[in-house]
């Protein structure tokens, strides 16, 4: 079941990606669209978005919320260190994929003494002893190794991404928590535990977007587009060319 997900993720960027380099015939430009140059497929995306929201609001948010009301707080904590502690690993491989070696050890050492002194990674003892968690995904590696991010997307379920990022989410699924297990039916339990648990994090955030975002799916994207960029550059990104009609010319440049 994962290599079908990976599979149909990687066709899917794939897919993309063409259309990126050869528009549909007739379409209309972006501009008479009013698009974001770095959104050409705002009309799909628009009506993913909806279905995803549609499908939180029915069942994941209301899950999510008694969740929070029921578990205790020391039980979800515990739940949210052991995934980080399994998304540390991942992270500390891409550190070291991407030279960042001093990082790269130090999320090694976190990862060891949480899952040493920390119950398997149920308590975080890391973070009292100086070891800060850095998170980084194959997405940010491959941007570090020039990769450029192509458009934003919206996939089903998965949410925001650019083209660059579901590449990534291939190899990000491939070291999830879901992959350690075996048994199918367990993979699909841990599953949704870990959306419960991410969704649950999430609940103060969605609740401030809805009171100060006019145009939710508009406010996502540029927030989405932006943060990534930031942490391809490790929150120094190059200043942006008003010159260039390129939306990806900046994130294509050599990294310094």
């Amino acid at each position: 079941m994962r290599r079908l997900v990976a599979l149909l993720l990687l066709a899917l960027a794939a897919a993309l990606g063409g259309c990126a380099s050869t528009p549909p015939p007739g379409a209309a430009p972006a501009a008479s669209l009013g698009q974001n140059p770095a959104d050409p497929w705002e009309a799909f995306n628009r009506k993913v978005f909806a279905f995803n929201d549609a499908l939180d609001e029915a069942i994941v948010k209301p899950v999510a919320t008694a969740y929070t009301k029921v578990v205790p707080e020391l039980v979800r904590k515990g739940v949210d260190n052991f995934f980080g502690n399994i998304g540390d690993v991942w992270s500390a491989f891409n550190q070291l994929l991407q030279g960042k070696v001093h990082h790269g050890l130090d999320m090694g050492m976190r990862v060891l003494t949480n899952t040493l002194f920390g119950l398997g990674g149920i308590l975080d003892p890391a973070t009292e002893f100086g070891l800060v968690r850095r998170s980084e995904d194959f997405g940010q590696t491959l941007g570090r190794w020039g990769m450029g991010p192509g458009p934003y997307v919206v996939l089903p379920l998965f949410g925001p991404r650019n083209v660059r990022d579901t590449v990534g989410l291939v190899g990000d699924r491939q070291f999830d928590a879901p992959a350690f297990v075996s048994d199918d039916a367990a993979s699909y339990a841990v599953s949704a535990l870990q959306l419960l648990n991410t969704r649950a994090n999430l609940l103060s955030a969605t609740r401030l977007l809805d009171q100060v975002a006019l145009d939710r799916y508009s406010f996502v994207r540029d927030a989405y587009l932006q943060r990534r960029r930031d942490l391809v550059y490790d929150g120094a990104p190059p200043l942006e060319s008003f010159d260039d009609d390129d939306p990806e010319a900046d994130d294509k440049k050599p990294k310094k």
